[in-house]
């Protein structure tokens, strides 16, 4: 990242890729941005920028850069690896953080267990300028993208078929509403509706409020 492209993130304002800190807060709470970053597509973290895009500063780059390295250490499972970028503007020093798209999702909040546990395990994903968490469907769906490779040649059968009916008629489906149309389990109608996505014959969307449908392409 060079100084104009950092300006020109700053004047575009916060959006799914870009998250201001006026100041480092709390562990969990930039853990939670990170994770979000590395598990959707990537972002930056500029800290010295309020969220109205008017430029503090920092008090010091060094004590930021150690205060993410230890979230990174103690808060992030799998650790994140970030970049770090130091610029001066209007006099004052900014850091902005570069994450990457991770190739090890789903990350989540460090919670010490040897295995990933569905139940417990606090996931989050980025969705327009904030930070929400994952549902059962999207962790899915994250561990798919890591583990697994998109569905080929997949077999459209009586549930499929329900599916696109419905989102005809609709324009969208949840989980629950293929569970109440199909006559099928939580876990089959998440199944389901996953492997659509990993065939690439729906998109999975998440609102701000964490709620999640499922809409065929273009809707």
């Amino acid at each position: 990242m060079n100084y104009k492209q950092l300006l020109a993130l700053i004047r575009s304002g916060e959006g799914l890729r870009v998250e201001f800190k006026q100041r480092f807060s709390d562990y969990e709470k930039i853990a939670k941005e990170m994770i979000a970053f590395a598990n959707t597509r990537g972002g930056v973290l500029i800290f010295g920028v309020a969220d109205n895009g008017s430029i503090y500063g920092v008090d010091s780059e060094k004590s930021i850069t150690e205060l993410v390295e230890k979230t990174v250490s103690n808060w992030c499972e799998p650790r994140i690896t970030p970049r770090y970028n130091y610029f001066e503007i209007q006099g004052l020093e900014v850091v902005a953080v570069e994450i990457e798209e991770s190739a090890f999702k789903p990350h989540r909040l460090q919670d010490y267990n040897k295995n990933f546990d569905l139940n417990s395990a606090q996931v989050y994903v980025r969705v327009n300028d904030k930070s929400v968490p994952a549902s059962k469907e999207m962790i899915k769906l994250l561990q798919t993208q890591t583990t697994e490779k998109p569905l080929k040649n997949y077999n459209i059968g009586k549930n499929e078929k329900t599916v696109f009916e419905f989102v005809n008629e609709n324009e969208k489906i949840s989980v629950k509403e293929l569970c109440e149309i199909a006559n099928l389990s939580k876990r089959r109608a998440s199944r389901t509706l996953i492997n659509m996505v990993r065939a690439n014959l729906l998109i999975l969307h998440t609102k701000d409020n964490g709620e999640e449908y499922f809409t065929s392409f273009g809707l």
